[in-house]
């Protein structure tokens, strides 16, 4: 026997009323009009190639002098740490008198396929450095990384320590050969020489599609269901847009930057042994002895906890600070809670090392 039964007047009274949720979501959906992403204004203070670096414009009149440059990762896009007023880092550090710079890395296109590791790292980054630098009158910038661009800034930080202040990473991997780590168990049955020879640039679709395969059933079925209950309320259901939107603006990736990325990082777990490469110089993250605040999400199915709280154990600094925020991947940079906790922590633990 089954473990339960089901009426036949209780199947149709669901099936009425999912019906007329569906009729009222049509409705919703075509009246809530442009799905707009990007909450703070900003200006765009450098450009070079497809990469723009934003000023986003402060909340206060005098913001604290150092500043803080964000370098997000080359998937996706880094208007989630901005995605509206109520869901944004971005704010939230304003708000800590910070002033809060952003690179924005474009999309890149066939003219971008032999873009290296070294050209983003000792070069786009290392010049919107030197523009702040040169902007705010200082030697040292604050730099805080979003996973992917959490390791660019360990990299740049450990090659250039020289022009960092304080260090922040957020739900950045470190050691890419942890347990638990499930994106790293596929990426190493890569053949990724043959990938990027076929392909050439990498197209973001595949990779979206492969991060959401990691959780098929909530990722790609059950938030759609969930979404069915909030379809009569139009705020709900463009705050479910906005996101929907970010996951699916997805660049593709520049060819040799995504092969040199995959093969040292995830194949090759480099990072930690201290064997990659960034052009000529070679990564020691002993050489990170600027104060560092760590970030990461107990939730988080892409970066496991164990693969970010790893940088512990490698980082030359005597000032180190992990901060577990009690949620997933995305969560940390758009629920609520996240709006709470993270912006404010990062201020405070700036302010204490001005």
């Amino acid at each position: 026997m089954f473990p339960f039964q089901i009426r036949p007047d209780r199947a149709l009274a669901e099936m009425q009323e999912l019906g007329l949720k569906l009729s009222h979501g049509l409705k919703t959906l075509s009246e809530i009009g442009d799905i707009d992403v990007g909450a703070t204004e900003k200006d765009a203070v450098y450009t070079e190639d497809k990469v723009v670096l934003y000023r986003f414009r402060p909340l206060v009149e005098n913001p604290k002098p150092v500043p803080v440059l964000i370098v997000y990762a080359l998937v996706n896009r880094p208007y989630v740490a901005d995605l509206q007023k109520n869901r944004s880092m971005v704010r939230g550090l304003l708000a800590g008198r910070l002033d809060v710079y952003l690179i924005d890395w474009g999309y890149p296109d066939s003219a971008d396929r032999f873009l290296t590791l070294n050209d983003y790292i000792n070069g786009y980054i290392d010049r919107c450095v030197d523009v702040l630098r040169r902007r705010h009158g200082v030697d040292k910038i604050n730099l805080l990384g979003i996973c992917q661009g959490g390791t660019f800034s360990l990299c740049y930080s450990a090659i250039h320590p020289d022009k960092v202040r304080n260090l922040i990473t957020t739900v950045t991997p470190v050691d890419f050969h942890t347990e638990g780590d499930l994106l790293s168990h596929l990426v190493r049955q890569v053949d990724v020489d043959l990938l990027v020879e076929t392909m050439g640039n990498i197209p973001g679709e595949m990779l979206n599609w492969t991060f959401l395969s990691l959780k098929p059933f909530r990722l790609s079925g059950q938030k759609y269901l969930d979404m069915i209950d909030t379809l009569d309320d139009p705020v709900m259901c463009k705050n479910f847009m906005r996101m929907e939107k970010w996951i699916f603006d997805s660049p593709d990736q520049a060819g040799e930057a995504f092969r040199g990325f995959i093969k040292q990082f995830y194949q090759g777990n480099r990072l930690i042994k201290g064997e990659v490469m960034i052009g000529e110089k070679s990564v020691d993250l002993e050489n990170i002895t600027m104060p560092v605040l760590n970030i990461y999400a107990a939730d988080d199915h892409l970066v496991p906890p164990a693969a970010s709280r790893a940088l512990k154990k490698y980082v030359g600094t005597k000032d180190y600070t992990e901060l577990e925020f009690p949620g997933g991947h995305i969560g940390i940079y758009v629920s609520g809670k996240a709006q709470q906790l993270i912006p404010p922590a990062v201020s405070e633990w700036l302010a204490k090392r001005h």
